[in-house]
């Protein structure tokens, strides 16, 4: 070599002679530095299930008819996974999973009805493509094997379909970052199997549907970042609920007494809204983490908190809760971050909170807090920010 030049990495193709292998099932040829298109003799292979070309140089098109009967160009009907994420392919129709590429697709995703064919699907994953367009109608046309519908961030528009509701053997739908409009459709009540809804930063607006308390299935919600503003009373239904993230919405009511009756939450968001009231004394089931800040409760702390003995989080900043810091924190012996700044506590900092052994963030800024703060413990790594 000379001066500074670097050698160039080794770079390989996929030969077109791999189409031969008639009996393939399973392909994985990711992380390795493939370059150039995807041979269109892999199209070809009946057999196979699985084709995994994820984090390589891949460029090119996929062919339109991909998982189509009969197809001249592809026969992978009998495909249930395949992974292209990370690659550099380009496409105008593209069929089951592109994600981390810079694919497009036409204004009204008509692909999707060329992949209704294909009756033993169970992943479809287009995230984090510049996709655009509108979800169309023959989404309701998959057939019950599909699990998993996965376009996050894929910069779609319009409403979601009620056609959604036909896909009865779906246990995730990610819709998230999008550009979406309307509201949640009702029909999400027949998505009976549904483990994980995410449609936050989606635009979406109008209540929340009493029809979502119908999944009872449900552990993970996440809304955060929308325009809702309206929560249904029926939320204790959600038995299996574990995540519950309704964060930055336009909600302006009291919190509904139903939240606090989840028995086997873990998170709670419900951050900057206008909710207003109080917390109520009966707030056991809570656990792990809870998120109440940039709202306008009001009110003591319940010293019944100090029963969460699971928490890890807790954060009431920018509230108006007065009173005291209760003497019951100290029992929480989980706790790990607790962020009760802006509000208008007034008394001293307990010092029985130098017992919290995984204490590590404390913030009660701008309260009306008087007396020694306390020194030993965990205390010894706060900032001075923490007191201002």
């Amino acid at each position: 070599m000379q001066g500074s030049e670097m050698p160039h990495p080794i770079s390989y193709y996929i030969p077109s002679k791999i189409g031969k292998l008639l009996n393939l099932k399973e392909l994985f040829l990711r992380n390795n530095r493939l370059t150039g298109s995807i041979p269109f003799t892999i199209y070809n292979i009946s057999s196979l299930r699985t084709l995994d070309l994820d984090s390589n140089s891949l460029s090119g098109s996929l062919p339109e008819d991909l998982g189509c009967i009969p197809a001249n160009t592809g026969n992978l009907i009998g495909l249930l996974g395949l992974y292209l994420q990370d690659n550099n392919l380009q496409a105008i129709h593209i069929k089951i999973t592109e994600e981390d590429n810079n694919l497009t697709a036409d204004e009204e995703w008509d692909f999707l009805s060329s992949l209704t064919n294909c009756r033993e699907l169970q992943v479809l994953n287009l995230g984090n493509n510049p996709l655009s367009g509108i979800l169309p109608t023959s989404i309701g046309n998959f057939s019950t094997s599909l699990q998993k519908f996965d376009a996050p961030n894929c910069k779609l528009m319009g409403n979601v379909p009620s056609e959604i509701g036909n896909l009865h053997g779906l246990i995730l739908l990610d819709l998230s970052y999008n550009d979406l409009n309307g509201s949640i459709p009702t029909t999400v009540e027949r998505l009976w199997n549904l483990q994980g809804l995410f449609l936050q930063n989606s635009n979406l607006q109008g209540s929340i549907p009493y029809e979502v308390c119908q999944l009872k299935s449900l552990i993970d919600l996440q809304l955060t970042d929308n325009k809702l503003s309206g929560l249904p009373t029926c939320l204790e239904s959600l038995v299996s609920l574990r995540n519950l993230q309704l964060g930055s919405n336009k909600f302006t009511l009291y919190i509904p007494a139903s939240i606090w009756n989840l028995r086997n939450i873990l998170y709670v968001n419900l951050s900057s809204y206008s909710l207003t009231g109080s917390l109520p004394l009966d707030i056991q089931n809570l656990r792990v983490l809870i998120n109440l800040s940039r709202n306008q409760l009001s009110g003591e702390i319940p010293v019944t908190m100090g029963s969460l003995i699971n928490l890890v989080t807790l954060s009431l900043a920018y509230n108006r809760f007065e009173g005291s810091i209760p003497n019951t924190f100290d029992t929480l012996r989980s706790l790990e971050s607790l962020d009760l700044s802006n509000n208008n506590l007034t008394g001293e900092i307990p010092k029985s909170l130098e017992a919290l052994l995984y204490f590590k963030h404390f913030n009660v800024s701008h309260n009306k807090l008087e007396g020694e703060i306390p020194d030993k413990g965990p205390f010894k790594n706060f900032s001075t920010e923490s007191f201002m």
